[in-house]
């Protein structure tokens, strides 16, 4: 939302999300600062006290892509709660508020919500080191079989 303009008149943006050696990219989204993007990104979590690194760039044809900021996503709250073992809540029960500080990132007070059967938070995240620019961003746990999980 209110992204950075990096071209004339509008952007071509598109999200790096990094955790440890993990590198996820959104597509490109052209002609537009408030863009939507919709896509699911799946990071395989092998270190819970990893964070989730997002970069916001302008992509550029001719010349090396512009950044456009970059959030850092604290997961250990969210991990907290799915330790919690929580089970049969009622849809939109709230498990943990997590209140904007200068680690999170968050623009705004955030809820860990089970929703569903499973534990989900939705966040708005504000950038750093830009003029402007924030990103709504969900977070699921989803289980995969063969791997040990969250114990």
């Amino acid at each position: 939302m209110n992204l950075a303009v990096r071209d004339a008149v509008s952007s071509d943006p598109y999200v790096v999300v990094l955790m440890g050696r993990q590198k996820l990219k959104t597509q490109v989204i052209h002609d537009n600062c408030n863009p939507v993007w919709n896509d699911e990104l799946t990071l395989s979590v092998k270190d819970l006290n990893l964070p989730i690194k997002l970069t916001v760039y302008d992509k550029d044809t001719f010349s090396g892509d512009d950044k456009m900021g970059e959030a850092v996503v604290d997961i250990k709250d969210y991990i907290e709660c799915l330790r919690m073992g929580l089970e049969n809540l009622p849809d939109g029960t709230s498990i943990q508020r997590v209140q904007p500080n200068r680690n999170n990132c968050l623009s705004e007070e955030s809820s860990i919500v089970w929703n569903k059967g499973k534990i989900t938070q939705d966040m708005i995240i504000r950038l750093k080191n830009v003029e402007s620019g924030e990103l709504a961003i969900g977070l699921e746990w989803v289980e995969v079989p063969g791997c040990k999980g969250l114990m």
